[in-house]
């Protein structure tokens, strides 16, 4: 996940970097395969406050979360928690929509089974309804099974690096790196994907 940052940034702890990193690396995680594009932060002041605005793109929807604080970082990372809750319940949702069909599809199932049970033979129709039988409950088993949340330190090795150097870094095997860009001296996460692609999420 790109991150895009509009308006002036303050100026963040080490800590309060690795926080907000960590934080969007969440999010990418969750909405991983899911037609997010990118998020944009759009940074403002108004006296003594700091508001943040965060969208992100999921599926045809677009998330939105929005939050005031005296400091920006806590704007920031409220604003990511309401985006984050967003995305949960809609996937809540599409589990629960998936679940709902469930039963016509196990009707479909049979009538197609009572079809071929006038040409087939009495073994070869309890071989192909035991088959048949065991997709409807592997496809529920697989949409009940709750998301992982995999919870990890983020340690840099104290030596800024380029993009190029961290992807070389990478080629070991890692699921993430947490490294400090050499040009901007920000804190970047690399996240690899299921799918063999990796995420860059810029602090």
């Amino acid at each position: 996940m790109k991150i895009t940052f509009t308006g002036k940034q303050d100026k963040l702890t080490p800590s309060q970097e690795r926080k907000l990193a960590m934080a969007f690396a969440r999010l990418s995680k969750l909405l991983e395969r899911r037609g997010e594009k990118g998020a944009q932060v759009i940074l403002t002041e108004e006296r003594h406050l700091r508001h943040a605005e965060v969208r992100v793109n999921f599926y045809d929807h677009t998330l939105f979360g929005k939050s005031s604080a005296p400091d920006q970082f806590t704007a920031i990372m409220d604003a990511v928690e309401k985006v984050e809750k967003q995305a949960l319940k809609l996937l809540e949702k599409k589990r629960e929509l998936k679940r709902s069909k469930s039963p016509r599809k196990e009707e479909a199932l049979a009538a197609a089974e009572a079809v071929e049970a006038v040409e087939e033979p009495a073994a070869g129709r309890r071989a192909k309804k035991a088959k048949k039988a065991a997709e409807p409950a592997e496809l529920e088993a697989e949409e009940l099974r709750p998301a992982r949340v995999v919870r990890a330190s983020a340690r840099t090795n104290g030596k800024p690096m380029t993009l190029e150097e961290a992807m070389l870094a990478m080629e070991d095997g890692r699921d993430y790196l947490v490294y400090r860009d050499a040009d901007t001296d920000r804190l970047q996460i690399l996240i690899r994907r299921s799918d063999g692609a990796v995420d860059l999420v810029e602090a």
